[in-house]
Formats: structure tokens, sequence, C-alpha cells
């Protein structure tokens, strides 16, 4: 591998590591509490609009992603389209800086919110679509597992930059204003600036294939037609649409987990915030290191093999959470599942990548994010109604392990990828 291609790689590694900032900071630690804290009316309203609003922008990703992917493939090149709807994330990002600490703001916080989410989501159809066509097919499980693994580094390098610079310090830094929390408003502005900062990269030194000699309007004609087309002959990707539905389910218990994870460690074992912090910042350096280490086994075994050992690591290690009554223990196990939550998603993408049609990549790509969102509310939903009729965080939390036991039932019978 010559050193522009190293350089072209790590720069496409990179922007996981831009962008996870987003998720890490606005939408689980920081900015989401405090919405619910200090915007909202109460938090369980505030809980429950941005609930809304989350949903609300995955519904459009869901619905258009597969679109825009179908389009893309028929235009040509991707990094135009990775830098669009980036700009989208970064811009929005930016204007929650101007989210007071009064309910009066809360429209204002979810819009942008729900607009950066939106193209944060989007931005990613199109870079994982690039995958399979910078590095060699017997490579991709090692490039989606560093780039998975650098993406959890990255989030929380900015959630610590965030806090000692901003959140905690007695005097934040350009003299913020915390009798109006501009401390805290700051993190929507950081993160639009580590965003713009380290996704530079990847549209300077990262190859993307070729402009093909279309018009907008007439890639997007022929690629609303290939889409349709796709979807009328589904029983042809048979075996796409198989692993499309099995890591719908497995990634509903996993999407389930990092919502109710904290709340679970708060009521049943009474952490404090500060504990579910440092939990939530243990959690993301273990499956940042999962994912990085799995990179290999994915290249050596495949990624269904990868996938298989790292939700079966998952069932048990959340079957133990369920019984064990130790804080301690908690933590290790706790700690010790976050290694198989990485190599669960990274594989996944790079089963995607070996499976995908080269013609269709980025529209195959649009339906991998769909089946990512299709049913989020369905895992959370449940976790509710079985906790309330129960009576238990316990039992409610079991459900997880259902979602992740159906998902490798039904992955177990999806061919191997060609490799």
């Amino acid at each position: 591998m010559t050193p522009s291609n190293k350089r072209g790689l790590l720069a496409w590694c990179l922007y996981d590591w831009a962008n996870s900032a987003f998720p890490t900071v606005i939408t689980t630690f920081v900015f989401a509490a405090y919405f619910t804290k200090a915007v909202a009316a109460d938090a369980v309203a505030g809980t429950e609009l941005w609930g809304y609003a989350m949903s609300l922008s995955a519904l459009c990703v869901a619905l258009l992603s597969p679109v825009f992917g179908a389009v893309a493939d028929h235009a040509g090149r991707r990094k135009p389209w990775i830098a669009f709807f980036t700009l989208i994330c970064i811009g929005a990002s930016m204007m929650l800086f101007g989210t007071r600490p009064q309910p009066s703001d809360i429209l204002w916080a979810l819009l942008w919110v729900a607009i950066a989410n939106f193209g944060f989501e989007t931005a990613m159809v199109f870079y994982n679509a690039m995958l399979p066509d910078i590095v060699v097919h017997s490579r991709l499980g090692r490039l989606s597992g560093w780039g998975w693994g650098l993406g959890y580094l990255g989030g929380l390098a900015c959630l610590v930059v965030a806090l000692v610079f901003f959140v905690q310090p007695e005097t934040p830094l350009f003299g913020l204003d915390k009798e109006t929390a501009q401390h805290v408003r700051a993190t929507g502005p950081l993160v639009a600036a580590w965003m713009a900062l380290f996704a530079l990269p990847l549209f300077l030194w990262t190859p993307d294939t070729p402009r093909r000699d279309l018009s907008l309007a007439q890639a997007t004609r022929r690629g609303l037609a290939t889409l349709a087309d796709t979807l009328r002959n589904i029983r042809q990707y048979r075996d796409i649409v198989r692993f499309l539905i099995a890591r719908m389910i497995y990634t509903d218990g996993l999407n389930t987990l990092f919502a109710f994870g904290g709340i679970y460690a708060a009521g049943t074992f009474g952490m404090s915030f500060e504990d579910l912090i440092i939990f939530g910042i243990g959690m993301n350096v273990t499956a940042g290191l999962g994912a990085a280490l799995f990179a290999w086994v994915d290249d050596r075994i495949g990624p269904k093999r990868t996938i298989i050992i790292s939700v079966a690591a998952l069932i048990v290690l959340g079957a133990i959470i369920l019984v064990i009554q130790s804080v301690t223990l908690f933590w290790v196990v706790g700690l010790s599942l976050g290694i198989f939550v990485g190599p669960a998603q990274a594989a996944s993408r790079s089963m995607m990548a070996h499976m995908a049609p080269p013609d269709l990549r980025t529209e195959m790509f649009g339906l991998y994010a769909l089946s990512g969102k299709a049913t989020a509310f369905l895992g959370p939903a449940l976790l509710g109604f079985v906790a309330a009729t129960f009576d238990s965080q316990r039992a409610g939390m079991a459900t997880i392990v259902v979602f992740f036991a159906v998902g490798l039932g039904l992955l177990l019978t999806v061919p191997e990828a060609e490799r």
C-alpha cells in the first residue's frame, strides 16, 4: 500500500472521529441532559419532547436515504453528498448555542437538533458506501473496525474537551456566562468546529468514485427508477433483505440498551449522575477498543461470524446483568459488554459492503440506514410496557436480550458474505 493510499484510508477513518462528537456530546451526554433539565418545563416532558424530535428525524432518514442513495449511484461521486449533509449537521449544531434555559426555546432546540441529526445520519449513508471502493475486500473488516473504533474515541475526546473546558470549570473558556448556561450551550459550536476540522482530510485525501456524465435531474430520474425496480424485484436480494431484518432487530436491542442503560444503572444500582458519566466514558473506551481489535477477526473469519460472536456475547453478558445485585459486578460486566458493542456495529457495516451489488451500493446503504431506523420505536416501547406490566426495571431490560436473541437467530439463516 502506497503512502498516499494510507493517507486516504486514515482520512476516511478520521471522518468517524469527526462526526461521532455529535451523538456523544449532543444527543447522549451533555446537550440532551441540558434540554431535559434546564430548557423543558420538567424532565419528564423534556424527555418526551426530545424523543418525539429524534423519532421524527429518524423517520426522515429512513424514508429519504434510500432515495438519495439511488440518485448518488447514478451521479457517481459520493463526497459532495457527504459534504452537503455534514454541513447541514455543522450549521444546525451551531444554532444550538441560541437555546436559552427557558421553555420558550423548546421549539428552537428541537428544530435544530432534529435537523442536525438528519444531516449526521444521512451523511453516514454515503460515507459507509465509500468503504468497498477505497480498500480491497480482504481488508474491509479491518478498515470498518478501525473507523468505528476511532469514532468511539473521537466522541470521547470531544466529550472530555467539553467537560474540562466548558461544562465543569468555575470560569469556562472564553468567559462564557454560566447564569444563562452559555458554557453548556457552547457544546453546539464546539461539536460543529470539531466536525469541520477533522472531516476535512476526507475531502482532501480520500479518493472518490468518478463523476458520471449525467445532470442531477437525469441522475434523479434514473435513481428513482432503479430504486423502484429494486423494490419490485426485492426477491432477487433476499439474502440482503434477511440480513437487514436481522440487523434491524439486534440494532433495536443496541439502541434500546444505549437509551435505557443509564436509567437502569441509576434506578436499580443507585448510580449518581457523575458515576453515569464515568460509566458512559468507560463504555466508549471498551466499545472503541472492541471495534478496533475485532477488525482483524472480521477479516480473518468473516463479518457474519464476527457479528455472531458479538451478539452471542451480548446475550450472555446482558443476562448476567439482569440477575446480579452487586454494583461492582455491574461495572465489571457492563464494561465487558461494551467490548462486543463496537464489533457488532462495525462488522455489520463490513458485511453490507461485502453483500451490496457494486452498481447499487449507495442505494443498499440507504436501505441499511432504513433498517436501523424503521423500527427504532419498538425496543423502547416494548421495554416500557414490560417494565410497567411487571413493575420491574429488570423485567423491562430483559426485552433487550430477547431482541439480541431473535436477531441472532435470523442472522444464522443468512449465507456468509462472499469475501
